[in-house]
């Protein structure tokens, strides 16, 4: 049984698959996305994050889902040019994944038991977040509604301890 977050692996978008334990020590925001939704300008609030604090160790992990309205129909090459031309996305962007249900994605498995959400704990759509400490534990969610900025004070916190 996984106790954090680096006992996972997952694929990148070029088909690379990484052990997250590469990202021990760092603070990480995982969030599941979509390059068709009303929420998709929080790329750019993730990349602002990550552009700022990446230097003390803040890591992004998007993981593309199709399973909130159809809203990530593309392949891993159409999702990679989406968020680099439209965002200049530079954060680590994983193989489309799914969030719920039987084939959810064990990181999401993982991460729904450790935070459930207000309603349970399904992920409600796109975008839904979580925040990871340095020792790689979730230490909390974020609604899908939740802009990128109003986790900054929890990442502060984090890389400051």
């Amino acid at each position: 049984m996984q106790k954090n977050i680096y006992d996972f692996d997952a694929t990148l978008l070029n088909g690379k698959t990484i052990s997250l334990s590469e990202f021990r020590g760092k603070t990480i925001i995982v969030t599941n996305t979509a390059s068709k939704c009303g929420l998709t300008p929080q790329y750019e609030g993730l990349e602002n994050l990550y552009q700022t604090y990446k230097d003390k160790g803040l890591v992004i992990l998007a993981f593309p889902c199709n399973q909130f309205g159809n809203q990530e129909n593309g392949n891993s090459e159409e999702i990679q040019e989406f968020c680099q031309v439209n965002y200049g996305v530079s954060f680590f962007i994983f193989d489309k994944i799914e969030v719920n249900g039987d084939n959810a994605h064990p990181l999401f498995k993982y991460l729904k038991a450790a935070l459930p959400g207000t309603f349970g704990n399904r992920i409600k759509w796109n975008f839904t977040k979580f925040l990871i400490d340095k020792n790689g534990n979730p230490i909390k969610r974020f609604a899908p509604f939740t802009k990128p900025e109003k986790i900054e004070p929890y990442i502060r916190k984090i890389i400051e301890l």
